[in-house]
């Protein structure tokens, strides 16, 4: 090495060194292997990646998990879903002693997301703590919004005669969103609104831990699931989710719109009161 090259090297390692980057320089090496964007077949079998707490975690409860009880994000055993990774508390710990109430004070009256702008309501959810199944849809409607409770409308109504047919009552399960304020108009949430709003559902299923979450429409099972695959291509499948089973199916407004499909999903709800050991209710 020419004098002139060695003293533009030594001058950008002195520069390095004064922003403190000269030890990172020397004793770590950097990764060439490109990231990995999708879960091929292969993988599934292989032990799952052990994730800690992102540093957000810690500042989103009044109460830090141990150090020591990693979760590891979840394993799909029934299908392979292209896009499928982890999200930021998909991969995350528990909050040990986290409750429903103290997520729901922790939330507040909530202005983190664009959606407080036109909302009425706050709508967090409703049913037992200590529910075995937990319902999650979109977002709330016109009338969740303002009454503040999730699936009172038509569609709301749809689905507490689904309930009552597996011999359940809705104060028997916990019913919850994806979004816990409005959208305008009712549209989808938006990528930004769900990464806000999500962690919240999160915190909810894990403080209540059921034996079985549901998850109503495509917006709620591409949420819980990461992917953006259409829940045509899995509706109807069981996935391990963080202590749970989980299973999607059409949410009760799209059977609105679509009769037919009821028989469907009552298909998949057979699939979730053989899980919990429930018989239809009798006519």
């Amino acid at each position: 090495m020419d004098s002139k090259k060695r003293m533009g090297v030594e001058a950008w390692v002195r520069y390095g060194q004064e922003l403190g980057f000269g030890p990172y320089y020397r004793d770590r090496a950097v990764s060439t292997r490109p990231p990995q964007e999708t879960i091929g077949a292969d993988e599934i079998s292989s032990p799952a990646p052990v994730y800690t707490a992102p540093p957000m975690m810690a500042a989103a409860s009044p109460r830090k998990a141990p150090a020591s009880a990693p979760i590891a994000a979840p394993i799909v055993p029934a299908i392979v879903i292209p896009n499928l990774a982890p999200s930021l508390f998909e991969a995350s710990e528990r909050i040990e002693g986290d409750t429903l109430p103290l997520i729901r004070e922790f939330i507040g009256n909530c202005t983190r997301c664009k959606l407080h702008k036109t909302r009425t309501n706050i709508v967090f959810g409703v049913g037992n703590p200590k529910a075995e199944l937990v319902f999650v849809g979109e977002g709330p409607g016109h009338d969740e919004d303002l009454k503040g409770e999730p699936f009172v409308g038509r569609a709301g109504k749809l689905l507490t005669q689904m309930i009552e047919a597996m011999s359940l009552r809705r104060e028997d399960v916990y019913i919850c969103n994806v979004v816990k304020c409005r959208p305008p108009e009712n549209r989808l949430p938006e990528r930004d609104e769900i990464a806000t709003c999500s962690p919240f559902l999160y915190r909810q299923i894990d403080a209540i831990r059921p034996k079985v979450v549901c998850a109503l429409g495509a917006c709620s099972a591409q949420t819980l699931l990461q992917t953006t695959q259409g829940i045509s291509r899995f509706r109807g499948e069981w996935f391990d989710f963080r202590g749970s089973k989980l299973i999607a199916t059409y949410h009760p407004a799209y059977l609105l719109r679509n009769p037919p499909a009821k028989s469907e999903v009552w298909k998949d709800l057979q699939k979730v009161m053989a899980v919990l050991g429930l018989q239809p209710k009798k006519r």
